[in-house]
């Protein structure tokens, strides 16, 4: 039996009658009676009630067939539209990685704009240092992270898309708050919260390097995974805070920024991917990314 088999019938269903079937399908009639006649054969049972050579009525079997017949071909459209949006890119999966520091500017609308492009997807996000997303990434259970390098494995694909300046967050009871800007040697003697360097060196020394520029090595009596938590250390007076300048969207009571007077590093957020690993949601992503940057 085959797909044709069914919409023929269904056609003689409809018009009950071979010729006026036949005309709506374009082609002749005498071979439409041929296929009908060829489908009651396979199916051994009679589908229709012969009135005339060309007028006919459903028999009680062929009622039920048509029922089942719209069902089939309803769910292979179905098959074949989601088919075509999971090929497109428009349905699927997608499992991003994503460290905490690009929860406070960068990723929420990031993940608007695709949410509103892109209803069907559904998105799976998992927060991971950068060193954790490259070891999800190499056992594809993220098809996307949001990292910072430098990275270990040099074989991931990645690409820039943001970069940021350093500022210091300190207690607003701090001498040092009252000032606009610091001058990262007034920091020499402060105690210093920071991100443990081995989940993640990229921003550890970036600090340290700033640091050492004023001949000193900050002095870290506190380590912290989360940033909201050294905010949250910050404002109980354990110490000081070198952070990346979005952090500044993380409104903390008793915490104040300031900007530093000397030039600092920049911060570098990368999309970072696997290209044997790629899919047509993640293709699209990249893609939306790709538009967004070339925009801002």
């Amino acid at each position: 039996m085959e797909l044709r088999h069914l919409r023929y019938f269904i056609a003689v269903a409809e018009e009950l009658h071979f010729s006026k079937a036949a005309e709506r399908l374009h082609i002749a009639q005498p071979p439409l009676s041929q296929q009908i006649q060829q489908l009651e054969a396979q199916l051994g049972v009679e589908l229709f009630h012969r009135k005339t050579k060309r007028q006919v009525q459903l028999t009680e079997a062929g009622q039920v067939f048509l029922q089942e017949a719209y069902q089939l071909l309803a769910q292979l459209q179905k098959a074949i539209e989601l088919t075509q949006k999971i090929g497109r890119g428009e349905k699927g999966q997608l499992r991003i990685g994503f460290t905490s520091l690009v929860t406070y500017n960068l990723l929420p609308g990031i993940l608007r704009q695709f949410r509103e492009k892109f209803p069907e997807v559904d998105l799976i996000l998992q927060e991971l240092t950068t060193n954790e997303q490259e070891r999800a990434l190499q056992e594809n259970r993220i098809h996307v992270g949001f990292a910072h390098p430098p990275l270990e494995d040099n074989t991931l694909n990645q690409k820039c898309i943001q970069q940021e300046a350093l500022i210091v967050a300190l207690a607003e009871t701090h001498p040092l708050a009252e000032r606009e800007n610091i001058s990262v040697r007034s920091l020499i003697n402060e105690n210093f919260i920071m991100f443990p360097r081995h989940l993640g060196s990229g921003l550890y020394d970036q600090i340290v390097s700033l640091c050492q520029q004023e001949n000193f090595s900050p002095k870290v009596t506190q380590e912290a995974i989360q940033m909201q938590t050294i905010i949250g250390l910050v404002s109980a007076g354990m110490g000081i805070a070198i952070v990346p300048s979005s952090l500044q969207n993380l409104q903390r009571t008793g915490v104040v920024y300031r900007s530093f007077e000397e030039k600092t590093p920049l911060v570098e957020t990368a999309i970072v991917w696997r290209e044997e690993d790629m899919t047509p949601v993640l293709q699209e992503f990249l893609q939306m990314l790709q538009v967004r940057n070339r925009n801002s």
